[in-house]
């Protein structure tokens, strides 16, 4: 069997790819920016806030809590989530390296 694209890129590649591709969403983001705000954890109020159906939100926060950026506690029928802050901060610290790196040296 061959190798997969993804086999052929560094963990940092593939988990930066990752990342972006599930930010790729303006949904996810506005998400983000709604729960990051929050002095809590947020439980079933994404639906008026953001407009969208709750199924619609469900998936969305499904991929968002896929590469760590929720954390979420089911409590009976409610899912509450909040923002995991230390893959939040790891995640950063991969954006800031990725960026602080490139090399600016073109026309």
């Amino acid at each position: 069997m061959g190798i997969t694209k993804t086999q052929i890129f560094d963990i940092h590649q593939n988990e930066l790819a990752q990342f972006f591709k599930i930010l790729g969403h303006p949904a996810r983001i506005a998400i983000l920016q709604y729960i990051s705000k929050q002095n809590a954890c947020i439980c079933n109020d994404l639906v008026d806030e953001i407009g969208l159906a709750q199924a619609t939100i469900s998936q969305h926060l499904k991929e968002l809590k896929s590469i760590g950026l929720l954390k979420g506690e089911i409590e009976g029928k409610r899912m509450c989530y909040c923002i995991d802050l230390d893959r939040w901060n790891e995640l950063q610290e991969s954006l800031n390296t990725f960026f602080n790196t490139t090399k600016h040296n073109c026309c």
